[in-house]
């Protein structure tokens, strides 16, 4: 089987195109909720936010409800005593921490996450974590970051926690051959999937960040390599950066040709000899076009537009424009990146309508005078929009499902998919 991949010139797409930047009303989880998949992640770490009652029923709602395991993660909630001062956070906070850690002894990192309350904020957690890890230092690493709404917005957590995880990285032999570093966190089938095609390639040395357990973390330095998996990660490429690592630019791993483009960038930075690259993605390219072809018809021509909220607005824009036809009426993400995003925008349609950050009041006038036949939004802006008999996908089920790599591409298709199918056997309900 030959592949077809077609690496010819294209024209600059959207790398120069305006965007519209809004300053206004914001409807966007925080950054705590990264945590959800964070803690699934690595096995071995735990996440102690440090925040109210709020905070606990966001990560919990988002989370699910969890009957037959203990998880990861839980809230050490700032209360009446502690607002009132009869009580020293340092001090309650050192007791919360030692109790879960003589409860939890399998806590080989523990997390320390900032939150938005004022009583948080006035608390020095960086402080407190270097003064707790200096207690437990040989049994548990304990770190912080901040999760707070108002520094972070819903995936922002996650770069927030693996900045403060780069530190940790065990610096790489000056000597040693060139390492190829995958960057954010995935579905462990599809990690598996990639480490299994780089290394069919003959990139022997690929490893993941983050890592499935604390005590493997992996080694960075001037012969280290990134790839990154997801586009809100732009604190940790600078971490990485900074201890001599070099970013490789690519589209995203999203559907059959960002998968391609995104693989060939690793190939080309490791000498892989074209034959043997088209040799290994061949038949993974072509079941990827197999099973997005299935949805091609049900997405052609349909209208969508992307309110900001996770960072995946642009790659998901290019993968349902450029494989499945369908047509954009705007894209707004909550930040452009552009060192990190560049490869997607050169591949989005010329003239397509980009927007960052939000006026959420203006954003819904574009929105309803658009008349899209689908919105990729959050979960506060859903429901008024279904209501208002606009068809809607949640952004938050595009973090949590597996969508990347050749072998997801199919069932990210099927995503978009069915709503419309979904409004459409409504429709003929009714009738």
């Amino acid at each position: 089987m030959n592949a077809v991949i077609d690496f010819r010139p294209r024209d600059a797409g959207c790398a120069d195109a305006p965007v519209l930047r809004e300053r206004g009303q914001r409807e966007v989880f925080c950054g705590l909720t990264g945590i959800i998949w964070l803690h699934r992640k690595i096995q071995d770490a735990f996440f102690l936010v440090v925040g109210s009652r709020t905070c606990a029923h966001l990560i919990q709602s988002a989370a699910g409800v969890m009957i037959f395991a203990e998880p990861r993660f839980a809230t050490a909630i700032i209360d009446d005593r502690d607002l009132a001062g009869l009580a020293d956070a340092n001090d309650e906070l050192d007791r919360v921490v030692g109790r879960l850690l003589e409860r939890r002894p399998d806590i080989k990192l523990l997390f320390l996450v900032g939150s938005c309350p004022s009583e948080v904020i006035k608390l020095d957690l960086h402080r407190a974590a270097q003064r707790l890890d200096g207690v437990f230092r040989g049994r548990t690493r304990v770190l912080n970051y901040s999760g707070s709404g108002i520094e972070t917005t819903f995936t922002q957590g996650e770069d927030a926690c693996l900045a403060a995880l780069v530190p940790e990285l065990p610096a790489a032999a000056s000597a040693a051959a060139p390492d190829l570093l995958l960057v954010g966190t995935v579905a462990d089938i599809v990690e598996d999937q990639f480490l299994r095609t780089f290394r069919a390639m003959g990139i022997e040395r690929v490893a993941a960040f983050p890592p499935r357990r604390s005590t493997e973390l992996p080694a960075v330095g001037p012969n280290t390599r990134i790839l990154l998996t997801q586009p809100f990660l732009g604190d940790t490429v600078r971490a990485l950066e900074a201890r001599g690592a070099k970013h490789l630019a690519a589209p995203f791993p999203l559907g059959e040709e960002g998968t391609t483009l995104w693989m060939h960038a690793a190939a080309d930075a490791f000498n892989v000899p074209k034959a043997r690259f088209e040799q290994v993605v061949a038949p993974l390219q072509e079941r990827a076009r197999s099973g997005i072809a299935r949805y091609r018809e049900a997405l052609a021509g349909k209208r969508i537009f992307f309110f900001p909220d996770s960072q995946l607005e642009l790659p998901l824009a290019r993968f349902l424009s450029r494989e499945l036809g369908m047509q954009l009426l705007e894209v707004g993400t909550p930040y452009l990146h552009r060192q990190l995003l560049g490869k997607e925008l050169e591949l989005l349609p010329a003239g397509t309508a980009l927007s960052e950050g939000q006026d959420v009041e203006r954003q819904l006038d574009r929105c309803e005078s658009a008349g899209p036949d689908i919105v990729v939004c959050g979960l506060g802006l859903a429901n008024p929009l279904e209501s208002r008999g606009i068809t809607t996908k949640w952004s938050i089920e595009l973090v949590f499902s597996p969508i990347h790599g050749f072998d997801q591409a199919a069932d990210l298709a099927e995503l978009f998919a069915r709503p419309l199918n979904r409004r459409d056997r409504l429709v003929a309900l009714e009738r």
